[in-house]
Formats: C-alpha cells, structure tokens, sequence
C-alpha cells in the first residue's frame, strides 16, 4: 500500500500545542460501525457512559524519560551543534542514541551536552561516540555511570516533544508534567502513550463505580514513533522493536473477560 494514501491536509491552528485543561476534557470520536451513523463526537469524560460493567480497560504505565539532549561537538574543527535522543540504555554508561544530523559526528568524537550556563553539580555532561550505525544511531559512551548518570540525564535533558510540536515551540519544564501520563511509573519511553494523557483522578473513580476494572502493562515506546516513513510503499518501511511487559494477573483479566464476551 501507497504511504501517499495516507495523506491529509492539518491546518496548523488544529495542532495542539498544550493539552487540554481538564485533560479529560479532550474529544473523543466514537466508532460504532453498525450504527448509523456510524460516528460519534463525544469527550473523553464520556467514557464512563459508553463503557458496561464489568469492561476492562487496559492502561501503559511506562513513564518518559527527558531523553532529548542538545551539545556540542568537542575538539574536531568548529563545533557543530548536536541534538541526540536516547533511545535503548546499554549498560550503566552507554545509551545508543538517534542524532539530528548524524554526519556531523564521527566515531572517537566527544559531545558536551547541556546549557554553559546552567548550574550543574555534576560538572559536564560529556560523552563519547563510541559507534555509529544506520538512519542516524549511535552509541554514546557517557563520562558517568549508573545513577549519577540518571541524574545528570534528569537534569540537563528535555521531554522529547513529538516533531509536529517540537517544530512550533522548545521543550520546557511544564513538559515534565503534562507529556506524563498519571500512570507513569516504570521509566523507558523516549515518547508518551498518548492516549492515557486524557486521564484524571476523576475520571478514574467514575470508571470504578461505572464496573470498570483498569489493568496495567508496561509498553516502553521507542523512537520510531517519530521517525517518518520514507519509504513510497509502507512493506518497505523499517519498523523499530519496543518493549512490553504484560503482568499475570492483566492477562488472566483479560483472558476471563474474553472468554465470557459474546460471539
């Protein structure tokens, strides 16, 4: 199939660049395919109603690590500015990594990454490109290690907007908060599961006295979520391997649930 079949024209002003407030405030389009008609233009806060008792709902409680980060290339010719997102830790000092602009390191190069100017405890966040790979990917070799690493990663790292808000606006510390789903606890996505970006506390105790049981897997959302397909024909697209987690006790409630689901 033709990726161009999957073209449409969005008008800038439709892209929204801050969530909603409430966040279950969000619309949500309803599809019954045996109804007519067959949409329905509803809100997110309408989710209670048009779920029975005793429905499960499946939530992701992967949590987004600030896996964006700007440097400079060190100590080759004039420095040349490098944006690299983390995309799979290596062991406790080495990440592989998708870098904007790839040509401009080279295997032994050193990256600083984060702001002169801002105060930082740990000193630079300094890194070497131990490798290189295909579509952009390399291995960074970072001066600390383990949990010091983690906090100097916490502190001089963005939330990795998607391109569409990326390209608008820069990332900023309310990122921290509204690109985290209140869901969040096991950290490894380099993006947000966005759908569970529209739940609030409210909207979960009205879903529990609706019958409605939430379950939880953790699916760690890699970069290829923001990569473009390049390819004319979508069989000719790489697509990147993710992570998942599917507890017991989720797929015994999931199990029981269909097993009881009319045919």
């Amino acid at each position: 199939m033709r990726t161009d079949l999957f073209d449409f024209d969005l008008p800038a002003e439709r892209i929204a660049l801050r969530p909603v407030a409430p966040r279950d405030a969000a619309r949500l389009l309803v599809v019954r395919p045996a109804a007519t008609p067959p949409f329905d233009d509803r809100g997110v806060h309408d989710l209670p109603e048009l779920l029975a008792p005793g429905d499960a709902l499946v939530v992701n409680d992967t949590k987004v690590i600030p896996a964006r980060l700007v440097g400079r290339r060190l100590g080759r010719g004039a420095e040349a500015t490098i944006e690299a997102t983390l995309t799979e830790r290596i062991d406790g000092s080495r990440w592989r990594a998708f870098v904007r602009g790839a040509k401009k390191v080279a295997a032994g190069d050193v990256v600083r990454f984060g702001d002169e100017g801002k105060v930082c405890f740990l000193g630079q966040l300094d890194a070497t490109v131990e490798g290189k790979g295909e579509g952009g990917e390399v291995t960074l070799s970072f001066s600390f290690y383990g949990p010091v690493l983690d906090q100097a990663i916490a502190e001089r790292g963005d939330m990795p907007l998607p391109p569409y808000i990326a390209s608008k606006r820069k990332p900023d510390e309310r990122d921290r908060i509204d690109y985290q789903t209140m869901f969040a606890r096991d950290e490894g996505s380099v993006a947000a599961p966005t759908a569970g970006l529209h739940f609030t506390d409210a909207l979960l105790t009205r879903l529990s006295a609706r019958g409605v049981a939430v379950h939880k897997v953790t699916l760690h959302v890699g970069p290829g979520t923001f990569l473009p397909v390049r390819d004319g024909d979508i069989d000719g697209h790489k697509m990147h391997s993710e992570r998942c987690v599917l507890p017991i006790e989720t797929f015994d409630a999931i199990s029981t649930r269909s097993q009881n689901c009319p045919t």
